[in-house]
This record gives structure tokens, C-alpha cells and sequence, in this order.
């Protein structure tokens, strides 16, 4: 049913509680599984060499989560596809979802207070909003 698998990781343990469903889900229906990682540039950068900069931070910054999603996919017998992105986590994950053409985009959430969700609204409900693909957004 689901061919190809994305899966957002901020390195959370809400974003690996997610990533076990995600990797559970594509050890089941046999899916190619790609997690993505952004580090969230907060500011417009003016030069290409800021935003290379930045990237290469981020690709430091998740290492570790990208060792530990690889080896809970090699255990479970499933190939991982790694991204680390540098840019905006919303715009980027919904982009990287549709060049891959996934068929199902996996992300975790934690909870903001009511009031801040009211206000101006969670990631999680922007990419369900956005995302070109159904979206399991895991508690």
C-alpha cells in the first residue's frame, strides 16, 4: 500500500517513538523508508556560502540521530535513505515529500499549550495542511 515511507526527525524521543511506527510500517508493506532532518535556519541568509555553512552544521547536529535511525532500521531489516536539510522545517519537509513522490508521510508531535495552537498553530498542523501525501502525525 504504501511504496515509499517519509519520515520527519528532529531527534526527539517523539520524533523515534514516530520513526518505530514508521519503520514498523515499512517493514510491513515492504517500503523504500527515507527520514529527513532539518536544522531551521532562523534568519534569511544573503550568501549561498551562509546556507552551505548552515547545512553542514546541521549534518553534525544529526549524526547521531542518523546513527540511531540506521540502526534500528538495520535491525529491523529495512534500508533507511537519510536527508539533512538547512531552511524552514515545513516548507522543506513538504518539498522533499513531494519531489520523492512518497506515499505516506510519518512525523511526530509534541504538544504546544492550547493557547499557542489556537493562536498560530503547531508544525505538525501546517505540514498536514501542506503535505502532497496522507500524513500520520503519532502521539
Amino acid at each position: 500500500m504504501f511504496a515509499k515511507i517519509l519520515h520527519a526527525n528532529d531527534g526527539s524521543e517523539h520524533a523515534f517513538h514516530a520513526f518505530s511506527l514508521a519503520l514498523a510500517l515499512a517493514q510491513q508493506n515492504k517500503s523504500d523508508l527515507h527520514m529527513v532532518s532539518v536544522e531551521e535556519i532562523s534568519y534569511l541568509p544573503e550568501f549561498i556560502e551562509e546556507v552551505r555553512e548552515e547545512t553542514g552544521t546541521a549534518a553534525r547536529r544529526f549524526h547521531s540521530v542518523i546513527r540511531r535511525a540506521q540502526a534500528m532500521s538495520e535491525g529491523a531489516g529495512v534500508h533507511l535513505e537519510t536527508h539533512v536539510l538547512a531552511g524552514h522545517p515545513v516548507r522543506d519537509i513538504v518539498e522533499l515529500a513531494g519531489s520523492l513522490h512518497v506515499d505516506l508521510l510519518v512525523i511526530g508531535t509534541t504538544g504546544h499549550s492550547q493557547l499557542y495552537e489556537r493562536m498560530i498553530g503547531s508544525r505538525a498542523d501546517r505540514i498536514v495542511q501542506l503535505a502532497p501525501c496522507p500524513v500520520l502525525v503519532v502521539k
